[in-house]
This record gives C-alpha cells, structure tokens and sequence, in this order.
C-alpha cells in the first residue's frame, strides 16, 4: 500500500483525535479528514483544528478520495457509522472498524462495507489508547489484513493479524473486557461500602496481601475507579456488547450485565450531583465516594 495519501477519521473522541494528531505529526503531507455526528460542535471544531486535519461536514465528504478509514466511535454507534459509510464507499477501500463490539456487530458492519466493494478490517483495540497512542497495541481480523497491518506498523502504530476471519479479534477483546471493566465495577463497589463502614484501609490491606503485586495499597483503586467516572458511559456501552458476546454463544453474562449497570450507574450518579469528571481532578477515590454517598467532599 503506497498510494496511500487520504484517510478519514470517522469520530473525534479520545481515540480519534490522538489518531489525528500523531497521524498528521508523522506524516504533515498526508491529507487527513474527520467527521463527527456533532458536526455543529465547537469544541469538535477545535479538536480537528488543533490536530491540523481538516473537518468534513458529512460522512459522504469524509469518505470521498480516502485509501482509509478509521471509524472510532462509541459502541452504539458503531454499526451505524457503517451504515452511513457504505453508500459512498468505492471498491477497495479499507474501512477498520476499532469499535468494541461484538464479534456478530462486527460481522453485520463487514457485510454492510464488503457488500459495497470495501475492505472491512476488524480492529481489537487491546489496550487503553493513553498513555501509548499510536503504540497501543491491535490485535486485526478480515480477509485484506495483512496490506492493511504492514501500512499501519510502517505507519507507527502497533498491529499484529490474528485472522483472516472478522470476529475473532473482537472475541479476544470483549471477553477480556468482562475481567477488566468487571474489576473495575467490583472494586468501586467494594471501596464504596467499605468506605462507608469505615474499614477501607482493613479491606486494602487484605487484598494487598493476598494480591501483593497488583497494587492494591498504591495507586491501583484510584486508577480503576477513576475509569469509570471518566469513561462510565462508553464502558457501559461496550459492555452491552460483551454481553451480547456472550448470550450469542449460549454463555449467561450474568456478571457482565451487573458490570453494565454498575459502570453506568456510578456516571449516572456524579451526573444528577452536576459533577464532571475534570472536577474530580486529581483524582481520588475516597474523595468521589464521599461526594457520592455523603455529599462531602472533604471527609479526610
């Protein structure tokens, strides 16, 4: 692949901007474009600004000319953004999808973007994108894989095909995210009694002692309930999709359902006290429990 001079970036999230500006720091004569669905946005505007891309006001305009496209978008919206996408595709462009949905999501989206003469790539994004950016590592799936995955490692990311096949990726992804995005869940249900009980430090202690290298008595409670009130609602998002991953091979989610609720119910929560996660910076969880179940925010 070395005709490759315009990608598109559908979704400027967390993701899609850190794509957009290393992308277009490596690489100034590539002719990067993104679109957003709050294409009326201010802040959205100047996140395409301050990366140096241009901004598209359609997803016809997006895909129009582009080798590639990156679709990084919430789960709910993913299949969606295929849908829009697959109208305006010419035959052989790639689209990766590096939404974290379920393996038959992923299969519905590639026969959308495949029937219209792209290349569907199946992209598991198996690591948060900060702190390691484009470094961040992707596992890929799809029949075109092996072009796309030497463009992108040439291209400073870090891809490694795992299959032909679209699906598996995903699979790998959305079962690890039942343990990482459950831990989370229990330890900000865990904390929070014990917090109200008093016995946070007692609680702390054992499970450092039974888990001495995790760290239990150091930063790893603040870092794991610190996700969820800043990312709750994606995570509760991606984890209606693991709990399609499971039920679509006759697995019950009972955990992971409970994982749903609890990740969207703690961002719920900070919402109706008008709390923003940059007003809980720096971030610490006793200080978010507190404000939770006291309204204190100054309880020592």
């Amino acid at each position: 692949m070395n005709n490759v001079t315009r990608i598109s970036l559908i979704g400027l999230g967390e993701v899609g901007t850190i794509l957009a500006t290393d992308l277009k720091n490596q690489n100034p004569a590539l002719d990067i474009v993104a679109f957003d669905k709050q294409s009326d946005s201010a802040v959205i505007r100047q996140r395409a600004r301050d990366a140096g891309v241009n901004f598209a006001l359609s997803v016809e305009d997006a895909v129009k000319n582009s080798q590639i496209m990156f679709s990084a978008v919430t789960a709910a919206e993913a299949l969606k953004v295929a849908e829009a996408v697959a109208p305006h595709l010419a035959p052989g462009q790639f689209f990766l999808d590096l939404n974290s949905v379920s393996p038959n999501t992923k299969r519905e989206a590639m026969a959308l973007i495949e029937q219209a003469g792209g290349h569907y790539i199946d992209v598991a994004v198996m690591a948060p994108y900060p702190p390691a950016r484009l470094k961040t590592p992707l596992l890929l799936g799809g029949t075109h894989v092996y072009a796309i995955s030497e463009w992108l490692n040439e291209n400073g990311f870090n891809s490694k095909v795992h299959s032909t096949a679209v699906g598996e990726a995903s699979a790998i992804k959305m079962c690890r995210s039942v343990m990482i995005k459950g831990l989370e869940a229990l330890t900000a249900e865990c904390l929070s009694a014990a917090r109200q009980y008093g016995v946070e430090n007692e609680v702390l202690a054992s499970l450092h002692a039974s888990f001495p290298s995790l760290g239990w008595d150091s930063q790893l409670p603040h870092y794991l309930i610190s996700r969820i009130a800043e990312h709750g609602k994606r995570r509760a998002e991606e984890m209606r999709e693991v709990v399609k991953t499971l039920a679509d091979v006759g697995v019950a989610p009972n955990m992971s359902s409970g994982t749903v609720l609890a990740q969207q119910g703690l961002v719920d929560a900070l919402a109706a006290k008008g709390i923003r996660y940059s007003d809980l910076e720096p971030f610490e969880w006793q200080r978010t429990v507190d404000i939770l179940h006291r309204g204190d925010a100054n309880r020592s």
